[in-house]
């Protein structure tokens, strides 16, 4: 259980309070409402390229690790499709630290370009680094787009083109800035050894000068039913063969969404999930293989990932997927298996709330969604999934007609 207490500046910012006097440290956590689905189509990879600008110096402060690790403080941030997140951990006794280093950056970047020059090599280097010049790792380059066709899903955070960050110019981050970074259109949570009155006078300090901006009202196209499957090949120079099938999912907080996280679970999270007893253990297609989810707001995807062996081919290894995913069509689940998958998930879920940062962020990502007291639902959630909800389910989610398959073929 996450204990809370809310309250919200006049500047439209909502600031949460986790009291925790069991530990020496505080965490800040500051969620932005943008993710790499706010961009245009036109300009991607801006919400990730602001991630790192916001690290080179804002309107007061020209070094922003520099006094947090004279503090003890610890800081890093990341970006996905939903929001971009930013945080700070640090000994309790330091928190206005945080404050001051964090309001100054909602208050304004510098806008230095020289700034924005090296940061632009640093994310097109990340680009080619990650993105093109690794085995397998323009899969989601190519995938997003085969799965997505409407929603902006389709391109991955770092973008669609490196040429969007190449051309990305003062005036665009300034319009990126301004229109997103504003204090209603994010979220605070400070958590560990603090109280709410500690927090709330720092607020009145750093933050409630800070003037709000136009809210940002998010439209974006819905993604259409899939209704028919998609295929893709490409090849290039890496080790094995390699399967991936994208199937439509509910998003993160959909009421379904447990019940697909755990029947994912179930088809290839573990050694003892049923893709790696039957394809690796007893029939050795694959030489490795599992499934998960990406856990978007939006819809989002069920993903089966593998490995082929040497000798195997991927319309083999493709035909034993569907077969053991016909099998949830097909039949219901045992209620042992099902009760193990749970146990896992929920002490996955209790084990991420020991870290006091986890807690904190768990927070902000719910209330973003709309709803913080989800963040305190989670575990009876996952406790009334049934198998009769598992196999509904998998007759929505692993059609045939809702799958996008990407044969990532090896060359010599």
């Amino acid at each position: 259980m996450i204990a809370y207490e809310k309250f919200v500046l006049d500047n439209g910012l909502q600031v949460f309070v986790h009291e925790d006097a069991s530990t020496p440290m505080a965490a800040v956590n500051i969620l932005y409402n943008v993710g790499s689905r706010d961009e245009d189509p036109t300009k991607t990879g801006f919400a990730h390229l602001f991630e790192h600008l916001m690290f080179g110096g804002s309107q007061h402060i020209a070094s922003y690790d520099e006094p947090l690790q004279k503090v003890g403080g610890e800081n890093n941030a990341f970006t996905s499709p939903d929001i971009t997140n930013y945080y700070i951990t640090l000994p309790a006794a330091n928190l206005e630290t945080a404050f001051w280093l964090e309001s100054d950056r909602m208050l304004s970047l510098s806008f230095d370009p020289q700034v924005l020059d090296v940061q632009q090599k640093v994310v097109i280097e990340e680009f080619k680094q990650r993105y093109l010049n690794q085995p397998y790792g323009d899969v989601w380059l190519k995938l997003r787009p085969l799965a997505y066709q409407q929603h902006p899903y389709r391109w991955a955070t770092i973008g669609k083109d490196i040429s969007h960050i190449e051309n990305a110019t003062l005036e665009d981050v300034r319009s990126f800035f301004f229109k997103y970074y504003l204090p209603n259109n994010a979220i605070l949570v400070v958590a560990g050894n603090v109280t709410v009155e500690q927090v709330k006078q720092l607020c009145a300090k750093w933050f409630a000068p800070i003037q709000a901006g136009a809210p940002y009202v998010r439209q974006l196209p819905t993604e259409p039913k899939q209704t028919q499957a998609r295929k893709i090949e490409t090849s290039a120079k890496v080790p094995l063969d390699s399967l991936y099938k994208a199937y439509h999912m509910p998003g993160r907080f959909d009421a379904n969404f447990q019940t697909t996280d755990l029947l994912g679970d179930m088809l290839g999270r573990s050694k003892s999930s049923r893709l790696y007893q039957q394809l690796l253990r007893t029939n050795p297609l694959f030489s490795s293989v599992n499934a998960y989810i990406t856990a978007s707001i939006d819809p989002g995807l069920l993903v089966v990932q593998g490995n082929l062996n040497k000798g195997i081919s991927l319309e083999e290894a493709d035909a034993a997927v569907e077969s053991i995913v016909q099998e949830f069509i097909d039949q219901t689940v045992p209620d042992e298996e099902l009760a193990k998958v749970k146990n896992q998930a929920e002490a996955t879920l209790a084990f991420s709330e020991v870290e006091l940062l986890n807690r904190a962020m768990n927070l902000a990502y719910a209330a973003n969604a709309g709803n913080p007291d989800l963040v305190n639902q989670e575990a009876a959630q996952i406790q009334a999934v049934t198998p009769a909800g598992i196999q509904t389910m998998a007759r929505q989610v692993l059609r045939k007609d809702n799958c996008s398959t990407l044969y990532y073929r090896q060359t010599d």
